[in-house]
């Protein structure tokens, strides 16, 4: 009976590593051919670096699930012990530095809150400066959503860079109204909003336009991230049945 019990996680381990390595030969492919894709499509992802860089996110997350794959389906078929102790360890490491990272962003939440950014936000934003990075991200955050500010224009008001830089302009021009919301689409009024015209500014706050986008996606995270912690503690457990029982 116990024999029959082993057997069959042996071949569960097996097949679920399986499916494990594929997706990272999967993700692996993909990933170095938009690296190095001669057609063009390359250029395409190195205007922005951001898909760039998520290019070498999927290749190292391919090559990691390949590596992981391909140790648990040699160590469940084989009854390797030393492969499913390394599948263990590797598996316990991963498990670890999630979990590491679910309590640093608890601890350093308040980083993320209304009013750190609101703070942020009076402290170091510079308008139209495309070469300071905080202030031209927020110009980009702002254009995205169709918001301003953290709250809302009134956060420009006590804002010490903006004001000295434009004291004419009650707002930031990336909190007027756009045909669409896109730098490259003509601006309703740029006049009436900088002089503080409501009905051609942007009057949202970033915070809660950013959070509504999201929504749906911080639920969806946080079940696949239960999800993967799961799989990971029973393909733990699977290992170290399987490593016990091996003769």
């Amino acid at each position: 009976m116990e024999g029959d019990c082993l057997s069959c996680i042996k071949y569960l381990m097996f097949i679920f590593n399986f499916f494990i390595f594929l997706c990272g030969a999967s993700l692996l492919g993909v990933g170095i051919w938009v690296i190095v894709d001669p057609t063009g499509f390359r250029e395409i992802v190195a205007v922005n670096p951001l898909l760039f860089m998520g290019a070498y996110i999927v290749v190292g997350m391919g090559a990691l699930l390949f590596l992981l794959g391909f140790l648990g389906c040699c160590g469940a078929i084989r009854e390797n012990k030393c492969l499913l102790l390394f599948f263990f360890v590797f598996i316990l490491l991963i498990f670890l530095a999630e979990l590491s990272a679910a309590i640093l962003a608890f601890i350093f939440r308040e980083n993320l809150s209304r009013e750190f950014f609101t703070r942020e936000v009076k402290k170091h934003y510079q308008g139209s400066n495309s070469s300071q990075i905080f202030s031209s991200t927020w110009n980009s955050v702002m254009i995205t959503f169709a918001c301003c500010g953290v709250n809302g224009p009134q956060d420009f008001e006590d804002a010490l860079h903006f004001k000295m830089l434009y004291p004419d302009d009650m707002v930031p021009e990336a909190c007027c109204r756009r045909e669409a919301p896109s730098r490259d689409r003509e601006f309703l009024s740029k006049e009436d909003c900088l002089m503080g015209r409501e009905i051609y500014q942007n009057t949202e706050g970033c915070y809660t336009a950013i959070l509504d986008s999201l929504e749906t996606y911080v639920y969806l995270a946080g079940a696949l991230a239960i999800g993967v912690l799961a799989i990971e503690l029973f393909a733990m457990a699977s290992a170290m049945c399987l490593f016990r029982g091996i003769q």
